[in-house]
């Protein structure tokens, strides 16, 4: 599949390349023609499929589309233009403005006789233009989110994201998959759009009668709530891991046994397993007297933290509020089972007890506290599956969490704190960090997974576990040669840029 369609984020005040307003398909939001740096904002708009946006006129949206269909060649030969008083509003924090259009109502009759032809441009029915041009302001006003379950299960996704995105979303269940293409297609939303996208593929929405509106909110909320300056843990993180776990969930031993309940379970824990991370670990924030480590008695204390996030929201939100007080209880409580397993520094125990019932043979997942100890082993996979991906991406990964690791290591040398192992930038190298990992973490469960689960997918994350150590290796022998024990890719970070909750210190 080409990857031309990469289209960068930009500042407003900066204009847009002339090879993106080129390409077939564009979008163009401007409030003056100079902006984006052509003379006539209609210019854009003479390409078939395109759309245009001139807020210069603040009540006018401009939709030209060519040679869609004959219907389109009869409403739009010209420029339509649809009066309205709404605006646009971000889709989250630090984003760009969307412009939700959902072209499927375009096709319907009963839409097509509010739109005037160019020649009289008549008035449009309000509650049809607040579904053509709002997704998120005009969210309650649409019929379609009001309960009403859609005939075709891909129309609940709408069209907050189209093309490219579109595509990846069909070939999810890849172990390919690649995550950070998808975050920048869909504008920094990977972790809600795939969240979204997995929770209809499952009918998780029509078995647990779950309002949408209240979904979307609830997955914007757990996006926010991760820092995007960390550079590992954040959301980008959290989508990877779900989309592993999706993968571990479609495992043929696993999707003949896993009820709706369990696939619930799995989902959410996998998307919040490391809510609101503050980029250091468990270590830095007892030597700190961080109040986190009081509260939570200095044991497992991000996973609680997370825990606890994760369950505020869900209250917050009412995702379940429909579910008896007995069933909430029982979800927060298996939630924070799942989360509370990802705790690396109980890896042993967790690995010692999956290996000995692989040795005994008695794992039987018609047994509801098997399924979950198996869910407990797969979120750990998922949560450490980055040595098993392509080199491209987990080289990428190897990168991003060692400059985490490095950047606790400045905090402690300002405040004069022992630094963290694995977190001195002058002492340790990518390639030594992940050769250890791999070599005492990741291995012995991924060979425990694979004797659980002798698949295709296994076998695959066994082979590029192995052929990214040697990578790793060569490049630890390259650089013993060249001399320099230095990794290039990472330059020194601005101690001040402090963890937000490390600015008590």
């Amino acid at each position: 599949m080409e990857v031309c369609y990469q289209l960068p984020v930009l500042p407003l005040d900066r204009p847009v390349p002339k090879h993106v307003l080129s390409r077939r398909g564009a979008i163009s939001f401007s409030s003056s023609s100079s902006l984006f740096g052509c003379p006539d904002p209609r210019q854009l708009s003479q390409r078939r499929g395109a759309i245009s946006y001139d807020s210069s006129d603040q009540t006018a949206v401009y939709i030209r589309m060519l040679g869609a269909c004959v219907i389109f060649k009869q409403l739009f030969s010209r420029d339509v233009r649809v009066r309205s008083r709404v605006g646009f509003e971000p889709e989250r924090r630090g984003s760009h403005p969307y412009l939700y259009i959902d072209f499927r109502i375009l096709h319907s009759k009963t839409t097509c006789k509010y739109i005037a032809c160019p020649e009289s441009v008549g008035p449009v029915c309000s509650r049809k233009v607040r579904r053509l041009l709002s997704f998120q302001r005009y969210l309650h006003c649409s019929r379609f989110f009001r309960g009403f379950p859609p005939q075709n299960p891909l129309y609940i996704l709408d069209d907050d994201y189209t093309g490219q995105a579109k595509c990846m979303l069909e070939k999810v269940g890849n172990w390919n998959f690649d995550i950070f293409l998808f975050d920048r297609l869909t504008n920094g939303n990977s972790l809600v759009s795939l969240s979204f996208h997995l929770f209809s593929c499952f009918g998780l929405i029509e078995f647990f009668h779950l309002d949408m509106v209240k979904l979307r909110r609830f997955l914007v909320m757990v996006q926010e709530d991760y820092h995007n300056q960390n550079p590992y843990h954040n959301a980008v993180h959290a989508a990877d891991v779900t989309q592993a776990m999706h993968c571990y969930l479609k495992e043929p031993k696993l999707c003949k046994s896993l009820t709706p309940w369990d696939i619930l379970l799995g989902l959410l824990a996998a998307a919040t397993h490391d809510l609101d991370h503050p980029g250091v670990n468990q270590s830095f924030l007892i030597k700190t007297n961080h109040y986190l480590a009081s509260l939570y008695k200095n044991t497992s204390v991000l996973e609680n933290h997370h825990w606890r996030s994760a369950v505020g929201l869900l209250r917050e939100s009412g995702l379940f509020a429909h579910l008896s007080a007995e069933d909430r209880l029982k979800m927060e409580s298996e939630l924070g089972s799942l989360i509370l397993a990802t705790d690396i520094s109980r890896q042993n125990e967790y690995l010692s007890q999956f290996r000995a019932h692989l040795d005994r043979e008695d794992l039987c997942l018609d047994d509801a506290g098997h399924r979950h100890f198996i869910l407990q082993m797969a979120l750990k996979c998922a949560d450490i599956c980055n040595p098993c991906r392509t080199w491209e991406l987990s080289k990428q990964w190897s990168e991003k969490v060692t400059q985490e690791f490095f950047h606790q290591g400045d905090i402690e040398k300002k405040y004069k704190l022992e630094v963290s192992p694995l977190c001195d930038r002058q002492l340790e190298t990518v390639a030594d960090i992940q050769i250890g990992f791999i070599t005492y973490v990741v291995e012995p469960l991924f060979v425990e997974w694979a004797r659980f689960t002798d698949t295709r997918l296994s076998q695959t994350m066994l082979g590029y576990l192995g052929l990214n150590k040697a990578g790793w290796k060569g490049m630890l022998q390259g650089q013993a040669v060249s001399g320099d024990d230095t990794d290039p890719a990472f330059e020194e970070n601005d101690p001040d840029t402090l963890p937000q909750e490390s600015r008590e210190l």
